[in-house]
């Protein structure tokens, strides 16, 4: 039967792509590392890793076992939490899993009001990219709860937040910054500040301009959110960004499009939240604008 520390160490050599560099993080020798991963390997009854010359690589059977090795280690980490809070030895933690955007728009505004509410209690926060990377994530048990757009067929718990609205950024002096709103087949000539490919937000934006019956030129191929608003706003092109990114005293122009461009963000967990997870959900369902 495989063990815990079988599976960290199998993570951490996945991770580090490295039996030596893995042996040094977790402060034990090579030897005892390898031995620990093959008996591993007996106990699945296949290899789980191709050693090569400078390289680790997965096998099929590695690939499958690797996310339950990662659920495992994440479930043993939260009861030693759930434990050492009951003993009254730490506080307890809340682990949530989102989106870059996310991070940067609803969160603080609820992690604010969290703090408030539940100052003993340590939050981690793990941002991704896109929302299949981020259910992907869930489902391997990252965290306690994962805040975004609601993943299709999802076999746990959704709660409905919203709806977010995403606007149009243009530079302060472009010629449509003396509209309030704008149609976005009127840009369709335009090169856009645009999310790199894997970006969540490259969809969102493709898809709606799709929709407006174009395909967006890039000016640039941008990878942080927080980026979008300021290039746009220093005339490189209109950008599609979330409404509530864009900073006090933001001196590019915002623009609604017409029709209103909006996505549904979700709260959801693998099964029932638990206390902590439960309260959260609460505190965004109030902060919710």
């Amino acid at each position: 039967m495989a063990t815990l520390r079988q599976l960290e160490y199998l993570v951490t050599v996945v991770d580090l792509g490295s039996f030596t560099r893995a042996a040094e993080l977790l402060h034990v020798t090579q030897p005892a590392l390898s031995h620990q991963i093959r008996a591993l390997e007996r106990s699945t009854g296949s290899p789980l890793l191709e050693r090569l010359p400078r390289a680790v690589r997965l096998t099929p059977t590695g690939r499958a076992m690797l996310p339950h090795a990662r659920a495992a280690l994440a479930d043993a980490e939260r009861a030693r939490c759930a434990a050492r809070q009951t003993a009254g030895l730490e506080s307890g933690e809340l682990q949530i899993a989102t989106l870059y955007s996310i991070s940067l728009g609803i969160l603080p505004i609820a992690l604010k009001a969290w703090r408030r509410t539940c100052p003993d209690v340590a939050i981690r926060l793990f941002e991704h990219r896109h929302t299949d990377e981020l259910a992907k994530a869930m489902s391997a048990g990252q965290a306690d709860l994962a805040v975004g757009p609601a993943p299709p067929s999802w076999p746990g718990r959704t709660q409905v937040l919203g709806k977010e609205e995403l606007v149009v950024v243009v530079a302060a002096d472009d010629p449509v910054a003396r509209r309030k709103s704008v149609k976005l087949k009127d840009l369709a000539d335009r090169a856009w500040v645009h999310y790199t490919p894997g970006h969540g937000l490259a969809d969102v934006l493709n898809q709606a301009c799709a929709k407006a019956g174009f395909e967006p030129r890039a000016a640039v191929h941008i990878e942080q959110t927080a980026a979008a608003p300021a290039l746009a706003a220093a005339g490189l092109g209109p950008a599609l960004v979330p409404a509530n990114i864009l900073p006090p005293g933001f001196d590019g122009h915002v623009l609604r499009t017409e029709p209103p461009t909006r996505r549904t963000l979700t709260a959801y967990t693998r099964g029932a939240p638990d206390p902590l997870a439960a309260a959260f959900i609460e505190v965004l369902t109030s902060v919710w604008p």
